[in-house]
């Protein structure tokens, strides 16, 4: 690892400082100042000339603010000498804008993938992209991590017992996250079927009297969670647990989650969630193991596949 420097920005601290711990180096010092009128300004306080250097930064809220760090941190890497420049991304930031859904609509994940790309990065490292294909949006290389043998390790935990245990996808384009998770902790499906035309919610399989998880990528608004948990109930699910990598939790996502009788809510913390939106039932697993890891076989040109293998507990 010699030669390997670590940075952290604003966006979460406390994930970085694990993935530090995990490394076994120290992040580099670095201060980031924020003038009265949103201006940033950034200054290195080491030396990184032939370094090969890691910024951890999620694109989370306040979403511009986190993303205008990120870049002119990798500017001033850049204008310094750094060998290579690679960016930790736990969460990208208008992964959701993907694609053209309406005419005259702009494609906002590509337009920050150019930007870091344009801005100098060498490699891209992200958790849980909202679609597979923005891989496809950096021409540099990308390490995409997934959660779901961390999530599978942890229900494993639980003993909950694969003849009553289903996990639950909360909507037909998340059937694809349900069944990874499924095929880890060898469990069948089911889909909740919202009705959009007359707001009539099912649910797809069997469910009554089973222990059902609900999986998806993130946590918004927690609709989709709210809808998934009614439908399951009403459809006689045993308890239900929700599941997500990325806790958003914008516009009172907390408080409404907080009202369902939920067994529990797991998370990870790619997002740093503050004190006020944690709920009683909220379960946190880190990332910053996975994250260290991942660094450490990255930079001694390592392959990473042994990251997405389950682990018992």
């Amino acid at each position: 690892m010699a030669g390997v420097k670590l940075f952290t920005l604003n966006g979460n601290v406390p994930l970085a400082e694990k993935i530090a711990k995990e490394v076994g180096l120290p992040l580099s010092p670095a201060s980031v100042k924020h003038f009265a009128d949103g201006e940033i300004q950034i200054d290195l306080d080491d030396s990184v000339r032939g370094a090969d250097v890691y910024v951890i930064q999620p694109i989370s809220d306040p979403v511009n603010e986190n993303l205008m760090e990120l870049m002119i941190m990798v500017d001033a890497l850049r204008r310094a000498s750094a060998h290579v420049i690679n960016v930790v991304v736990p969460y990208y930031g208008y992964a959701r804008a993907d694609r053209k859904a309406r005419s005259r609509e702009p494609i906002t994940a590509k337009l920050v993938a150019n930007l870091l790309t344009m801005d100098g990065i060498d490699r891209f490292v992200a958790v849980d992209l909202h679609a597979d294909q923005l891989q496809g949006f950096f021409d540099l290389p990308v390490d995409h991590l997934r959660t779901m043998p961390l999530f599978a390790s942890y229900f494993k935990s639980l003993h909950l017992g694969t003849e009553n245990t289903v996990v639950v996808a909360p909507d037909h384009s998340g059937t694809k996250h349900a069944r990874a998770l499924a095929e880890l902790l060898n469990t069948p499906i089911a889909i909740v079927d919202k009705r959009t035309d007359n707001g009539e919610v099912g649910v797809i399989g069997h469910v009554r009297g089973q222990h059902t998880i609900i999986i998806d990528d993130m946590i918004d608004t927690g609709n989709s969670v709210i809808d998934a948990t009614k439908a399951l109930k009403n459809a006689g699910a045993l308890d239900v647990y929700a599941a997500a990598t990325h806790a958003v939790l914008s516009h009172g996502a907390a408080t409404a989650l907080g009202k369902l009788n939920l067994k529990q809510i797991v998370i990870t913390d790619t997002i740093n969630v503050p004190a006020e939106k944690h709920l009683p039932n909220m379960v946190t697993l880190s990332v910053g193991p996975m994250l260290g890891e991942a660094i450490k076989l990255i930079s001694t040109n390592q392959s990473i596949h042994p990251l997405f293998e389950v682990h018992d507990n």
